[in-house]
């Protein structure tokens, strides 16, 4: 494991609008993406890999698609705002990106409006309307959903609700223009990327239980190879239409009436005034203070606010900055990975305020973080247990436990206009329409809800409450206005804290932040599954703690590569996207 180095700055120089610090090796400019005349002035190619932040704009856009990247910043070149660009984002990118979004999926944004000075929370997530039966087409334990018992279930979409939401309140150009660029790329279909084919070839098995999914993603028995340009005519068709008639054609429409029509010859007993049953939620999301700063993200029920407060919460009452960054510091990694799993447990108890009492205010209590600080304090090893890692699990430098299955899917955008609107949004694929199915060549993976405490998704049958979730758009504020928005696809609930904290408590410019290793929650069998670039003496100072240390691949794409957005020091703007995954950044 190679050492990265981390020059940290103190919490106050960070609260004081200070400067960033560097990860050693990892300059602010790095490597970049390619563009191509294939198709005119689109984008076409992105890279995995170390990629260039932009500075000094007037306005900037980040994506995980170099093609969506490209759509966001003509539709702002156009005239649009940042809610026009991230409308015609989403609607492209579950058109380009199917491997991780769908127009029957769902859709979360934080939108800062410049001209009233309000953040505004949208929650439109797939729901489970109260009186409808339960129903798992998929078989338990196959597919995209293997881990969850009972397999996925049919709920009804919060994609195209969640983006009517969005154009009625903010927008500023008509729907059909909104919709131009999703219409041209499934008429015109896109090159498939390596990134693309590795992840649809190991989550396509789940659409190989249904005609309509095999129909879609392998009409001629394989998978579209790396360079075929996909295209599908029947998404075309939809796209057309929706551009007609209205994002209604999703929620009343035809294609609405087909998605009924598909849920009752499989027996599940959807009608038509299901789909608009729990429409979208607005709020002015769930702030919290650190470090100076006001952090902005989803209120319960979605836990990533509370999960994040929580974290960042142990770490300070933990002085964790004394102790040196994770990545070269046993002691910051030890705490950090506890603390995460503190998290995961007190979240647990988290669901929708209007069903349940809310218990967000109690488990964020600085005198209750400050007993979980004190607890890891001195739960510590007083004595090495290094031979006892070495007899029972293996060498601590090269043994591997062997992480747990991780998430693959979502997209985020992160938009900034010249006027000072900011968007932050994840569209994705989870937790919207029939497992499985494909209706009008929109394919749906439907939800992987269960009640559990341990469940990062929770949902009840009856009630109304709209379900449990982690979803990772976040701003930060100062003096009231965002200079700083970000969110990532890819166990998003313990990588935004990572991320928080980098910047935050480290001082880390945001790519930085986002380059550095990242761990998952303390495991109960004393393993810390992290990206396998911490310093060496991170993996033998925890095998003395009693902690064997799983390496993940330095940059393991499931945990997560960020799409931010921020504003410098001078007033100008910055963005970029992470190295894990095919993003690309841009502005003007």
């Amino acid at each position: 494991m190679s050492p990265r180095a981390v020059q940290a700055a103190t919490p106050a120089t960070v609260g004081a609008g200070g400067g960033w610090a560097t990860v050693a090796g990892t300059p602010e400019l790095q490597g970049g993406y390619v563009t191509s005349t294939v198709d005119g002035p689109h984008t076409v190619r992105g890279r995995v890999g170390p990629k260039a932040a932009v500075a000094g704009k007037r306005a900037v856009a980040s994506s995980q698609h170099p093609i969506v990247t490209t759509v966001l910043l003509d539709t702002l070149r156009a005239g649009g705002n940042a809610i026009d660009a991230a409308i015609a984002g989403s609607l492209v990118q579950a058109v380009v990106q199917q491997d991780m979004t769908n127009h029957a999926g769902t859709v979360s944004a934080l939108v800062y409006e410049a001209a009233t000075g309000q953040v505004h929370e949208l929650n439109s997530i797939g729901t489970i309307v109260p009186g409808l039966p339960r129903f798992a087409p998929v078989p338990a334990g196959k597919g995209l959903f293997a881990s969850f018992p009972g397999g996925p279930i049919a709920v009804t979409p919060g994609f195209m609700p969640g983006l009517k939401a969005l154009h009625d309140r903010f927008a500023t150009r008509s729907w059909a223009q909104a919709c131009e660029a999703a219409v041209h790329w499934a008429e015109q279909g896109h090159p498939v990327t390596s990134f693309e084919h590795l992840v649809r070839a190991q989550t396509v098995d789940f659409f190989l239980y249904t005609p309509s999914g095999r129909r879609h993603f392998a009409p001629d028995g394989h998978l579209p190879q790396v360079g075929d340009r996909w295209r599908s005519a029947e998404l075309a068709g939809t796209m057309r239409r929706l551009a007609a008639d209205g994002p209604d054609h999703f929620i009343t429409g035809e294609w609405a009436r087909d998605f009924v029509t598909r849920g009752n010859e499989l027996g599940w007993p959807v009608r038509l005034e299901h789909l608009a049953a729990i429409p979208p939620r607005w709020s002015a999301g769930y702030r919290w203070e650190h470090n100076g700063h006001t952090v902005v993200q989803q209120s319960p029920p979605e836990r990533q606010g509370v999960f994040c407060r929580i974290v960042l919460g142990i770490l300070q009452e933990l002085d964790i900055v004394s102790l040196g960054h994770w990545s070269q510091s046993a002691e910051a990694l030890y705490y950090l990975a506890h603390a995460l799993r503190r998290a995961s447990l007190e979240t647990g108890l988290l669901n929708d305020p209007a069903v349940f009492d809310d218990a967000s205010a109690a488990m964020t209590s600085k005198q209750l973080i400050a007993g979980f600080a004190d607890i890891l304090r001195h739960a510590k090893a007083r004595v090495d247990l290094t031979e006892h890692v070495r007899l029972v699990r293996g060498n601590p430098a090269v043994a591997a436990s062997g992480a747990a299955e991780q998430p693959v899917g979502s997209c985020e955008l992160s938009v900034v206009d010249g006027a000072g609107n900011w968007v932050q949004m994840m569209n994705t694929l989870q937790s919207g329409g029939i497992p499985g199915e494909v209706v009008g060549g929109v394919p749906m993976v439907g939800s992987h809800q269960m009640n559990g405490l341990g469940s990062p998704f929770e949902g009840w049958h009856s009630g109304g409450g709209r379900p449990r979730s982690t979803l990772s758009s976040t701003m930060v504020l100062r003096d009231g206005a965002p200079w700083l928005a970000l969110g990532s696809p890819g166990n998003v609930h313990c990588t935004v804290p990572q991320l928080l904290s980098n910047i935050l408590d480290f001082g880390m410019r945001p790519y930085d932040a986002d380059d550095a290793p990242r761990c998952l929650p303390y495991e109960d069998d004393h393993t810390i599954s992290v990206e396998s670039r911490v310093a060496p003496e991170v993996v033998t100072g925890l095998a003395r703690l009693g902690v064997l240390v799983n390496p993940l691949p330095e940059y393991d794409y499931h945990m997560g590569t960020y799409q931010m957005s921020w504003r410098q020091e001078d007033g100008a703007l910055g963005a970029c996207s992470g190295p894990r995954r095919e993003g690309v950044a841009d502005g003007l």
